[in-house]
């Protein structure tokens, strides 16, 4: 079954693709979407010809910042039933959790984790949906940064932003949207903040709205809750790197037992081992595609202990040495076209 996310993910394409002198239209029919679908903003779509979509605007118009300009006019409020939960939360720690607890009725392809590491923080997330996703990517973090300054104020910003693919020709929209380091080429995408920050008091909560919000967002029909199978998903995507994407800790993390995750994945016909090859098949071909992320690397992103096991599950899973397949990549890969006039 396909992931459906809600329309509202692609709020401010059709401005950007104005801006950026695109054509939507036909990219839409490509991608099997229309303009009369994304109108209702909780319509649902499938995740991946959002990702499809965002990576074809970015493409046709040359233009590798798509997706953060989306996200440069996002609010809370586009989170739809639960944006006033979110917004009312005492601390930005508990409007990122709400925001956890109620993916499902945001963005089911979403992977949010919160990190403790020391002083630090840190927000990982991806969309997880298995294509190249740079643009969803980058919107979605863009997004994460306009949810924490909805809390912390405008002025607030993390100490670092991290994405695992390269960083663009010039990365002058990225430094002014997070005004902060920025880390291309990273093992996770996501913010580094501040511990402190998160538990910062949020001058805007008002506990019996987000009582009142809680009480009616508990009381919707739960016909998106994701399935036992898309959280594993999930949960794998973020921990790989970290080493920590064992069946035991993912279950931890889902609130489950190892066996009952294991009885639920086999009702699916899934199983936890199957689910982590899965996901490294998708994300090895992110990782290799990107030039600067050596072998070694690779192989430790995807929680491998040594180079060796990692090309060995690499040539049985494609058929031949990651370097071929890279070289191959290289030689048949597109460049992205010149950007257009417009300014930033």
């Amino acid at each position: 079954m396909p992931t459906l996310v809600r329309a509202a993910t692609l709020t401010n394409f059709f401005e950007v693709a104005r801006e950026r002198g695109l054509n939507p239209l036909p990219l839409l029919r490509k991608v099997g979407l229309s303009r009369s679908l994304l109108e209702d903003p909780d319509q649902r779509v499938p995740v991946e010809s959002v990702v499809s979509l965002l990576e074809a605007a970015a493409t046709t118009s040359g233009d590798e910042h798509f997706g953060l300009r989306m996200a440069q006019n996002r609010q809370v409020a586009d989170f739809g039933m639960v944006s006033i939960l979110i917004s009312h939360q005492p601390t930005l720690r508990d409007a990122l959790r709400a925001t956890i607890e109620y993916r499902h009725l945001i963005n089911d392809s979403l992977a949010l984790q919160i990190e403790e590491a020391g002083p630090s923080v840190i927000l990982r997330e991806e969309v997880v949906s298995g294509l190249p996703a740079r643009q969803a990517n980058e919107l979605a973090i863009g997004v994460l940064l306009r949810l924490c300054t909805a809390v912390l104020g405008e002025d607030w910003r993390p100490a670092s932003v991290n994405f695992t693919h390269s960083a663009p020709r010039d990365p002058g929209l990225h430094r002014r949207f997070f005004g902060c380091p920025l880390q291309f080429d990273s093992e996770f995408n996501g913010l580094v903040c501040r511990a402190s920050d998160l538990d910062a008091p949020n001058p805007a909560a008002a506990p019996a709205l987000a009582r009142y919000a809680q009480r009616f967002v508990d009381s919707l029909p739960h016909v998106s809750e994701p399935s036992v199978v898309q959280e594993v998903r999930k949960a794998i995507y973020l921990m790989l790197a970290s080493g920590h994407a064992s069946s035991a800790y993912v279950a931890q993390t889902l609130g489950l037992s190892v066996r009952t995750m294991q009885r639920r994945l086999g009702e699916a016909d899934a199983s936890f081992g199957g689910l982590v090859n899965e996901v490294r098949s998708e994300l090895v071909q992110r990782y290799l595609e990107n030039p600067r992320h050596s072998l070694v690397r690779i192989s430790q992103m995807l929680g491998y202990g040594s180079p060796s096991a990692f090309s060995r599950w690499f040539a049985a899973e494609f058929g031949e040495a990651p370097q071929r397949w890279r070289a191959k990549s290289a030689a048949t890969s597109p460049p992205l076209p010149a950007p257009t006039s417009a300014s930033d």
